[in-house]
């Protein structure tokens, strides 16, 4: 079993099918500051092994492999506490498990050609309890999928939303417009420390696990 670095660095698992695509992540994360990579999978079924064995803070987690898909081990890996930040990877275009891996309790996707400076400043911003998720591409994935039970999603989501108070909702809507913590303080006037209170809150009344799920909550309530 590897130990926890002791010098605050993010522990970085890539999963993906593809050894083409882990090495050159791989290779690209190893060079960024503040980032170990600490553990690489090949498919799915060997993540939850994976993840005890050298407990990563975040996963760059490919959708389609052969034998679990991205989506289930998503699903498993975020329901095991304490539980590492997922990152999906997608092609986008043809990838029509994005949301359902969001809804699942990922913190955001990349796409497979997202330049380099940017999937190091995806996983530190997830590492840090961020989001990865942009409101312009989230409606372009709403708009993407045709969901048949948009209606009963909306009004489930509106329900779901009323148990907010006031204040809570202006969080969450900020954070369905892809606002940091820092953008919603500055936007409230409330420091920092209040907005991270009022998003656990805020999680917590909604029983939802990250920020991404109340960026789609909001979103299927049309309220951005």
């Amino acid at each position: 079993m590897t130990d926890p670095t002791d010098d605050g660095a993010i522990r970085l698992a890539i999963v993906d099918d593809d050894a083409l695509v882990r090495a050159g992540l791989a290779m690209l994360l190893r060079g960024a500051d503040g980032i170990e990579v600490v553990a690489q999978a090949t498919d799915g079924d060997e993540v939850e092994a994976m993840v005890d064995a050298h407990r990563p803070d975040v996963i760059l987690m490919d959708i389609r492999m052969p034998r679990m898909d991205g989506l289930a081990a998503t699903q498993r890996v975020r329901a095991r506490p304490p539980a590492p930040q997922v990152i999906v990877l997608t092609t986008f275009d043809t990838d029509e498990y994005v949301l359902h891996a969001l809804r699942a309790g990922a913190s955001g996707f990349l796409l497979k050609d997202t330049p380099p400076p940017e999937i190091i400043q995806a996983v530190r911003k997830v590492a840090a309890g961020e989001a990865t998720l942009s409101p312009s591409v989230t409606r372009r994935l709403i708009d993407h999928l045709v969901d048949p039970i948009a209606d009963t999603r909306r009004e489930r989501a509106q329900r779901l939303l009323d148990r907010l108070t006031e204040r809570e909702l202006a969080v969450a809507v900020a954070i369905g417009r892809g606002c940091s913590n820092a953008e919603i303080s500055a936007e409230l006037f409330l420091s920092v420390a209040t907005i991270k209170a009022y998003v656990s809150r805020t999680l917590t009344r909604l029983e939802l696990n990250n920020r991404v799920q109340i960026a789609l909550l909001v979103h299927d309530a049309d309220l951005v």
